[in-house]
């Protein structure tokens, strides 16, 4: 397909600085890669840089480092709620029905985010953004204002011909869950035969060109699964491999039971840094800040130039301090697991809330954080994950109750 449909309308001008500009945020890209690797004994490192990393600079436009959900700065929406599946623990609620921008409102937050200087990247999540008549036209939109994008689906709807117009309208990586064996995986979908159609859709993903990213979200369900899901994420090709913890909101509240505490947390945290020696893409979490920290205090940097480096590419909760989740009806979330309003964007300007919310500057100030959060000396790259604070307390500032760092032996 040519890159501009007719019926789409007028073609905007690029507002976006190329990914590249300034180069030093390749540079904090790099060396946050190179730093992970280097705390983690990471034996594909140096493979995975010259091949995965070049690939992946488009989809880490902007990034100025790693934190949760991948890295700040970098706008989500949520574009849809309607989904062909029913995750039993979806933030979303899965609902087809509900307010949601229209393709006018749509481009003209895409005009607004890409006013905002930082933003170089653009995702796209649902529900499945699939399931959207105007998918195509508002990617190939967000591509000609200057954007990377990338696309959070779950695959089942993807084949060959649909990859290959994702990849004609800009998207360059594509995020997919995976969450255990197939048994597993089609119980927390909700769906028989759900795991067969994602792991197709994620091979014509990769047969058109684009990177693959696997998510998988640990929960009492799957945690005895994670070998088997690391090994399998390798074999699919993954470059990327976000791991989750389940943080109960939406339809999780469900499972609340199933979400990990403390001691689970340590052994997850654990888990990754041992996976990451031996796994051939790059490994972040979400929901599980502490790993930053872990990794420095056992290898004894508490102080001193190493630890100035980590302040400056590793920066642990990104919620509202460079991430930013819009929801279908226009509200402005700090993440998709703080479900606290910081502004409608029917009554006011992206730009405005983006710079004025209180929600947004509390939680960019984190001398605001409140318990042991607060009084941490990994505060700077760690800051707690700010959704389970908000899950357990009400209280998106108060003290992430599953954090083990002042409590861990140093093995």
């Amino acid at each position: 397909m040519t890159d501009w449909l007719p019926e789409w309308g007028n073609r905007p001008k690029k507002l976006v600085q190329p990914f590249w500009w300034p180069p030093d945020l390749v540079l904090r890209q790099a060396t946050s890669a190179v730093y992970l690797g280097v705390l983690s004994h990471w034996r594909h490192l140096t493979g995975w840089m010259l091949n995965d990393g070049f690939r992946c600079l488009p989809g880490a436009a902007g990034a100025r480092g790693m934190g949760c959900i991948g890295f700040p700065s970098h706008p989500v929406w949520e574009m849809t709620r309607a989904c062909n599946l029913n995750c039993i623990h979806c933030h979303v609620s899965g609902s087809t029905t509900g307010s949601e921008l229209t393709t006018g409102e749509a481009k003209h937050l895409l005009d607004e985010l890409a006013g905002v200087r930082e933003f170089r990247m653009m995702a796209f999540t649902g529900g499945e953004p699939l399931l959207r008549s105007d998918l195509y036209e508002l990617l190939a939109y967000s591509r000609a204002l200057g954007f990377t994008n990338t696309i959070a689906t779950n695959a089942t709807l993807v084949d060959d011909r649909v990859a290959e117009r994702l990849r004609d309208c800009g998207t360059v990586i594509a995020a997919v869950s995976l969450d255990g064996n197939p048994e597993t995986h089609d119980m927390v979908r909700n769906t028989p035969g759900a795991f067969a159609a994602t792991v197709k859709g994620m091979q014509a993903l990769r047969r058109a060109g684009i990177v693959l990213h696997i998510n998988i979200t640990v929960m009492e369900h799957n945690v005895s699964q994670m070998d088997w899901l690391m090994a399998r994420a390798d074999s699919l090709g993954a470059s990327l491999i976000l791991v989750y913890q389940l943080v109960p909101v939406g339809r999780g509240l469900a499972i609340k039971e199933a979400a990990l505490d403390k001691k689970a947390n340590e052994w997850l945290v654990r888990f990754l840094n041992q996976s990451q020696a031996r796994t051939r893409g790059i490994i972040e979490p979400v929901a599980g800040p502490q790993y930053w920290p872990f990794l420095l205090k056992k290898s004894g940097i508490s102080a001193g130039p190493l630890f100035s480096l980590a302040k400056q590419v590793f920066h642990g909760c990104a919620a509202g301090r460079g991430f930013v989740y819009i929801k279908p009806d226009g509200q402005v979330w700090p993440c998709p697991f703080i479900p606290v309003s910081c502004g409608d964007l029917h009554q006011a300007a992206f730009s405005d809330i983006w710079a004025t919310a209180p929600v947004l500057k509390n939680l960019r100030a984190r001398q605001r954080l409140k318990g042991s959060c607060g009084e941490c000396t990994y505060q700077s790259l760690c800051g707690g994950c700010r959704g389970r604070a908000w899950v357990a307390s009400g209280d998106y500032l108060a003290e992430d109750p599953a954090c083990f760092i002042n409590s861990m032996d140093d093995r």
